[in-house]
């Protein structure tokens, strides 16, 4: 589900404190996302670690169907960077671009929509690269008293050029 609604903040303009709290929650929400993103295009274990909760869910499902793989649903955040940087290591050069945020917020659970533009290069042949455009649905928990975390994220695929099954497989 894909956040909608009509304004970005709900807290009440005439509250100083309320804006100031939610202002920042966004931004540590939106960081959770670019924590994921940099993670992979730097193949940082730590950093991309840190985007993810101890149970996090991770769906690339919907987008590799558009090119008929049929990856498995990873679930831990252990598993999930192990098998995606270990898929990657030595082997794909990623950036990632993340835009079109919107966030919703109620306590301390959060849901953030965004548009990923994600170019994937294999390493010992730049010529053969995947370029996608995917749609995320991200479920996150705060962490702490200031930092959020992905629970689930969910993939899908708007378009792509190149060759995702060189890619990933």
């Amino acid at each position: 589900m894909y956040v909608t609604r009509d304004r970005a903040l709900t807290a009440p303009a005439h509250d100083t404190a309320a804006v100031v709290a939610e202002l920042r929650d966004r931004t540590e929400i939106t960081d959770a996302l670019h924590r994921f993103a940099l993670g992979q295009d730097l193949k940082d274990r730590e950093l991309f670690a840190s985007a993810f909760a101890a149970d996090a869910e991770l769906d690339f499902r919907p987008a590799a169907a558009a090119w008929g793989a049929q990856p498995p649903l990873m679930t831990g955040r252990e598993f999930i960077v192990t098998t995606i940087l270990g898929m990657f290591e030595g082997r794909v050069e990623t950036t990632h671009q993340v835009t079109n945020a919107r966030i919703a917020i109620e306590g301390d659970t959060a849901h953030l929509t965004a548009l990923v533009e994600a170019q994937h290069l294999l390493t010992a042949d730049r010529a053969t690269h995947a370029l996608l455009k995917n749609p995320y649905d991200v479920e996150l928990v705060r962490d702490g008293a200031a930092r959020w975390v992905i629970r689930r994220l969910r993939i899908a695929n708007t378009w792509y050029t190149g060759d995702p099954t060189a890619i990933f497989g």
